[in-house]
């Protein structure tokens, strides 16, 4: 494997897929040059380049990584509707000005559980429980910790659904890499499938098929 392939590697593993898809996915809904969203983020045009191209890895300010995430995120709603094309310049300006948190998005294949299938993002090749016990790890500190989809408190409408799957995707990955947390989800799934599918959907998944497993519990 070259260089390049492995920092794609690196970025998949950390990001749920290579910070170039996500780059690309962003422009044209919100109708930004690279250079452009380098501007919006709060990177320079050339270090935006260099991660795009995977010469380098990580994106190491949180409040870029935030930037980034509410960039895909805004895009995601252009593309199905849920945002006016004149509303994207305010909405690109509050990105600019934000401190929220990055999501990232997986490739989406459907992992078994209860009564069908979920589909949210989980690694080709992880079936068995992988050795060295990471997502065994992962697994048994969330386990008591955090509630299963029936155990979570309804949303009352006081705050926006969006806002409440945010914050629970937020807490997730400042926890643990996306990475172990499809290890994890692939460790737990035969005992506990709810708690796998609640993983894959607010730890790996995109906003939006976090905010579908939401409503489909507390709509």
């Amino acid at each position: 494997m070259d260089q390049t392939a492995h920092n794609i590697q690196q970025q998949i593993d950390l990001y749920g897929e290579p910070l170039g898809e996500t780059v690309r996915r962003v422009l044209a809904p919100l109708g930004l040059t690279q250079g452009g969203l380098a501007q919006v983020i709060g990177l320079s045009a050339p270090m935006l380049s260099q991660l795009v191209s995977a010469q380098r890895v990580k994106i190491g300010n949180p409040t870029v990584m935030s930037r980034l995430r509410a960039a895909s995120e805004l895009a995601d709603l252009v593309i199905t509707s849920e945002i006016q094309e004149h509303e994207i310049p305010d909405a690109v300006d509050r990105i600019r000005a934000s401190n929220g948190a990055l999501t990232t998005s997986g490739p989406t294949t459907h992992l078994p559980v209860q009564g069908g299938t979920a589909p949210y993002a989980t690694p080709p090749g992880l079936g068995a429980q992988p050795p060295g016990a990471t997502g065994a790890n992962v697994a048994s500190g969330m386990q008591s910790a955090w509630p299963t989809a029936a155990a979570m408190p309804p949303n009352d409408g006081a705050v926006p659904a969006r806002t409440i799957v945010r914050a629970i995707q937020d807490l997730l990955r400042e926890v643990v890499s996306t990475d172990e947390l499809q290890r994890a989800a692939v460790t737990i799934r035969t005992e506990s499938p709810a708690l796998a599918e609640l993983l894959l959907a607010y730890g790996t998944g995109r906003t939006a098929d976090a905010l579908a497993h939401y409503e489909q519990h507390h709509g």
